[in-house]
């Protein structure tokens, strides 16, 4: 059960990054290789498979996508320095990387350089790390796996009469709605402006970040601390 309300920031910007990891899936899906950016499963089944194929040009492809996903979870860490989610940590900055990320993604496969792939889930890496958990719930926003197997838990619960943690129900239906309305967004987007698409979530991190920041500083003015 989670101990404490939810506050509105963290439902606010779990959305909105749910949001953007649909959207840049959706693009990944849709673009050069057809292939997940945002979650690395597929990615990791398509690596092992081409070398038990013997198509190495495409296992390396593969194999750089995964680098670059745990390259951006470890650039999260060394910004954030902690894994659990709380006001005062340097999600801003982390998030203005994210944002330039998406952009040199962008430019480079409007350009067909499949290393855009390799920014766009070093970007969704970085923010998947961003926050691992919030009181005891696990949070993701770059995939949906976890979050829909807890939301089946926890109708399974409610159907045996057991009770459940309505908070915790809330913010996974929230996560789940943002990525799937990022997915639509990212989708529509694409099939009307090819790669620009990515400059929408390039700058929604972007005004996240900056947003983040501000209101974090009107907190510390607010509260009197310096």
């Amino acid at each position: 059960m989670l101990s404490k309300p939810i506050p509105g920031w963290i439902l606010l910007g779990g959305f909105l990054l749910s949001c953007t990891a649909g959207s840049v899936n959706a693009v990944g899906f849709l673009g050069m290789h057809h292939q997940a950016i945002s979650h690395m499963s597929g990615t990791v089944t398509v690596l092992s498979n081409e070398i038990a194929r013997g198509r190495f040009s495409l296992a390396v492809y593969a194999i750089t996508v995964v680098l670059a996903f745990f390259g951006g979870s470890v650039l999260s860490a060394v910004i954030i320095r902690q894994s659990a989610l709380k006001l005062g940590r340097r999600y801003g900055v982390a998030l203005a990387f994210e944002s330039g990320l998406l952009f040199m993604a962008y430019r480079m496969l409007a350009r067909g350089d499949y290393l855009g792939d390799c920014f766009a889930a070093m970007a969704c890496g970085l923010q998947n790390a961003m926050a691992s958990h919030y009181s005891g719930a696990v949070i993701r926003t770059t995939h949906m796996t976890g979050i829909i197997t807890d939301l089946g838990i926890a109708l399974g619960l409610k159907l045996r009469g057991d009770p459940i943690d309505r908070r915790r129900v809330g913010m996974y239906l929230v996560l789940l709605c943002g990525f799937f309305t990022g997915g639509i967004l990212g989708g529509l987007g694409y099939t009307r402006i090819g790669f620009d698409t990515l400059l929408f979530p390039a700058a929604l991190t972007g005004l996240a970040g900056v947003g983040y920041l501000l209101f974090k500083n009107y907190l510390r003015i607010y509260s009197g601390k310096s």
